[in-house]
């Protein structure tokens, strides 16, 4: 984590020698209620700065036909929040000029059509402990569009052994990094929620939920899966020297596409039936050499649409390759917002699901080729990671000692920055 904040301050520099204005400017925008079809008239929207702790530097409310202007008074990174029901939809805040067009729902507790379409687990052993990354993907379909958000807006239930290293939530926007959080206790041990928004899907983006967690581990351990919703896949990926045994009455079918790792998947999913399988033996995950067979299942999605086939037959193209290659990358690669953003491929690329990404080792899909490209992305990076990092003080994760030292060595390169752009 650290080391993913050290690189973000030094890309903020190399954005910041291009150069930046002095002076406030004056920023406009429309906010539209994509639940009822109408301008967001009486929503507040507010210029926050990440740098400063998402401090608030302006306000204003947007009118009766959902136009608003707002007047940016530093050149310090800076988003733009929309507050609709007690809900925060965010939007980056350009220099000058037009701020893109925000979306914002109307929120209740449940909503109908909000389904996991895979939940997909990745496990490996080491040291007597099983370490877990388990990621959920969770379509919001309803119609009218409206957000699930509450206390408890998404729920899991993980084994009551489990030790959580992190946990995240992602929302489902183009270009959009997971952000830091922290689960809430929900009842019996090992049930817990997040309080996080499950907005209504974008294009073919849904929300997203990552969870780490350890085991204690003797040699076998014995998971129960239990889904809060009806999930469409669940999925299970292991190494090749461990073992899997699917539960009585647990319908695992095996997927055996790649070589290099084992794939079970059990279809249909429904809250109140618990799923039962074992592993045992050791190993860890292959993280070299995968790009080919990365960018090969990415490709082979039917008909280019979102799942990658999931809903389709077992027998027909692994239908778990829209995420595999996703987990596959290892935990610094899910769990390292700005590095995700470098190495992600833009959505609508051809020939890669839109969930895909890139692997370590292997050249970057994407490199903006303008000045003005690259000054977007650095700068869509600094933002995001100083969002985490203030996101990581208010939920606790990260400690008052390493909230200072980044924050810190942060603004140590902004004062450079800046004294060398003057």
């Amino acid at each position: 984590m650290k080391s993913t904040r050290f690189f973000a301050a030094i890309f903020s520099a190399t954005l910041l020698f291009t150069g930046a204005l002095a002076q406030a400017v004056q920023l406009s925008g429309t906010v539209t209620n994509k639940t009822t079809g109408k301008p967001a008239g009486g929503d507040t929207v507010i210029l926050v700065e990440p740098m400063t702790g998402m401090t608030e530097v302006a306000r204003a409310t947007v009118d009766a036909s959902g136009h608003y202007t707002i007047n940016r008074p530093t050149n310090a990174p800076t988003l733009v929040k929309v507050m609709h029901q007690g809900a925060e939809y965010f939007a980056d805040a350009p220099q000058s000029g037009t701020v893109p067009e925000i979306s914002v729902y109307d929120v209740a507790a449940k909503v109908d059509g909000v389904f996991i379409e895979a939940d997909v687990m990745e496990l490996e052993s080491s040291n007597g402990q099983l370490h877990v990354l388990e990621r959920y993907f969770v379509h919001n379909t309803s119609m009218p569009p409206r957000t699930q958000w509450s206390a408890k807006s998404f729920e899991v239930v993980l084994p009551e052994q489990a030790v959580i290293e992190l946990a995240q939530g992602q929302r489902p926007k183009a270009g959009a990094l997971p952000t830091t959080l922290k689960l809430q206790p929900n009842g019996p041990k090992g049930h817990y929620a997040f309080n996080f928004p499950i907005q209504p899907d974008e294009g073919d983006k849904d929300t997203q939920f990552n969870i780490s967690y350890t085991l204690p581990y003797n040699g076998s351990f014995t998971f129960h899966p239990q889904e809060s919703l009806n999930a469409q896949n669940v999925g299970v990926l292991l190494p090749k020297s461990m073992t899997f045994a699917a539960g009585s009455g647990s319908a695992f079918t095996p997927i055996n596409q790649d070589p290099n790792i084992q794939t079970f998947v059990a279809k249909n999913a429904v809250p109140g039936k618990a799923l039962e399988f074992t592993v045992s033996g050791t190993g860890s995950m292959p993280r070299e050499d995968q790009g080919a067979g990365a960018g090969a299942q990415a490709g082979a999605q039917p008909g280019g649409q979102p799942g990658g086939g999931i809903g389709e037959p077992i027998n027909t193209p692994d239908p778990l390759s829209k995420y595999k290659w996703w987990i596959l990358g290892g935990l610094a690669l899910v769990f390292a917002a700005a590095a995700a953003f470098l190495l992600r491929k833009p959505a609508g690329a051809p020939g890669t699901s839109a969930t895909a990404s890139p692997l370590p080792g292997h050249a970057p899909h994407f490199a903006p080729t303008t000045a003005a490209g690259r000054n977007g992305a650095l700068l869509a990076a600094l933002k995001e990671e100083l969002f985490s990092l203030e996101s990581d003080k208010l939920t606790g994760v990260v400690s008052p000692a390493e909230y200072a030292e980044t924050k810190a060595a942060l603004e140590t390169v902004l004062k450079r920055a800046l004294k060398k752009s003057s």
